[in-house]
């Protein structure tokens, strides 16, 4: 399955930063992992870090999969709000889901500073505003429904909003104190370059095309007929798992996004925020570390690569339309367009676990907006499985819940 379009920008941006041989023999490992994007490279690095002999193969070059085309915005906001989360999975549950997203963030923080990543994490707050005055006594239930639950936000109006980042055509919104961005493609290349060091085994270009699965064993065979026997596999190759998976488990969605040309001036009032409204399906903004303007939304359902790309043009044009409405005094000049494809599931959760039908198998998908907070959380989760506990999270990212 092909996940992006061409020409994503933070594949442009970095270039070829490191490359990895294809397996060229039979291998042995502890933990094999399936995928080396954003979620194969964390999931790696906590695996490496409990002192297993662990590999990563990936079908395709290091993070050019969906890693290289999301725009990661990093929040603690599920993209079911935690009103509506409460009432499908309990409201203990729906704030534990959404403090660990918010603790994620900073976990991540940690990660970086820790292996010297210069991938541009910056800390960030994040504003969730109406679109339109019929979403906003929805929002304003969504603001109680946080405060009440501890989580560092607050209520602008719509002429607050106006003064503070020049926006126009907002209703209001929810300003959180907790959020980030990140440059995703240069972290994967990082974590795996740091861990390559400590004995991590990394193959690029090595697609698995067939794996029996034992109770204390799998072993995978590779394009070539080579053979991997590890004693525990771990799938991080998000969309791709519903080759493997049959069940319809996670609705496919493509979306868009635009990068624009640096910009010259200044535009501080925007650099330190997330923005992001009610509309459905949502759009989103943020600045990058190099002083672009980065827009995203337009979702459609996804039907296939071709049909997905053929939209891009048609979709540039309407996230440039609504960029003029929202930011009418903003020179944007498009740089970069691109397609991609994520997975939403019914509860805005991600699946992270075993899967019944998979014996000594786990799978950590990070589905929805919050693909990377996900994975994140997914490093503690897996570290615990891996040692026979049973993670807090366990409930509600289970298959079949």
């Amino acid at each position: 399955m092909k996940l992006k379009s061409n020409e994503p920008f933070w594949l442009i941006k970095n270039g070829i930063l490191n490359s990895y041989p294809s397996l060229r023999g039979d291998a042995e490992t502890e933990i094999l992992i399936v995928g080396g994007g954003i979620t194969g490279s964390l999931i790696s690095h906590q695996c490496m870090q409990d002192g297993y002999k662990t590999m990563v193969v990936d079908r395709r070059e290091i993070a050019h999969g969906s890693t290289s085309a999301t725009t990661s915005m990093l929040q603690y906001e599920i993209d079911i709000p935690l009103g509506d989360l409460s009432k499908l999975i309990g409201e203990i549950g729906a704030v534990q889901c959404y403090n660990a997203c918010s603790k994620a963030i900073d976990e991540l923080a940690k990660v970086v500073a820790k292996i010297g990543s210069d991938c541009g994490f910056e800390k960030k707050q994040s504003l969730h505003f109406a679109s339109s005055k019929k979403d906003v006594p929805a929002l304003k239930c969504e603001f109680e429904a946080r405060k009440i639950h501890g989580f560092p936000v607050a209520w602008l109006e719509s002429g607050e909003i106006e003064k503070k980042f020049k926006m126009h055509s907002t209703h209001g919104g929810i300003l959180s104190r907790q959020g980030a961005s990140i440059d995703p493609f240069k972290l994967t290349h990082d974590l795996l370059a740091y861990n390559e060091k400590k004995g991590l085994k990394i193959f690029d270009k090595t697609d698995i095309l067939k794996v029996e699965y034992h109770k204390n064993y799998v072993i995978a065979t590779t394009a070539f007929g080579h053979t991997i026997r590890a004693e525990k596999l771990i799938y991080c190759n998000g969309y791709e798992s519903t080759e493997i998976i049959k069940e319809k488990f996670v609705r496919l969605i493509s979306t868009f996004a635009i990068v624009g040309e640096r910009f010259e001036d200044d535009q501080s009032y925007l650099h330190d925020t997330l923005f992001w409204n009610t509309a459905k399906p949502y759009a989103y903004f943020r600045t990058t570390d190099d002083n672009r303007l980065l827009i995203g939304g337009e979702d459609v359902e996804f039907l296939n690569p071709e049909k997905r790309d053929g939209m891009i043009g048609a979709k540039t044009k309407s996230l440039n339309k609504y960029l003029a409405k929202i930011l009418p005094n903003y020179e944007f000049k498009t740089d970069f367009s691109w397609a991609g494809t994520f997975g939403e599931t019914q509860d805005g959760l991600p699946y992270i676990g075993q899967h019944p039908h998979f014996a000594s198998t786990y799978f950590v998908l990070g589905f929805g907006g919050n693909g990377i907070t996900f994975s994140v959380i997914g490093m503690e989760m897996i570290s615990q499985m891996l040692k026979g506990n049973n993670p807090l999270m366990t409930p509600y990212f289970r298959f079949g819940r």
